[in-house]
């Protein structure tokens, strides 16, 4: 009985099926707070992009 245990134990340790899906959310989780954090910034980054390719347009066709 105790050797059936060992080996269902060791086998349940060797087994890494899930790894990827654990590692896919924890990156998930990390991008998901970076943009929570720094949400201001990257607001005003855009706005200053968009403003920049208006205003390139705007010279284009007057």
């Amino acid at each position: 009985m105790k050797e059936t245990k060992a080996a269902g134990m060791r086998q349940l340790m060797g087994d890494d099926s899930g790894v990827g899906v654990v590692e896919v959310v924890l990156i998930l989780v990390v991008i998901v707070a970076l943009v929570i954090i720094f949400r201001d910034q990257i607001t005003g980054l855009i706005n200053r992009i968009f403003g920049g390719v208006n205003s390139g347009v705007d010279t284009l066709m007057p």
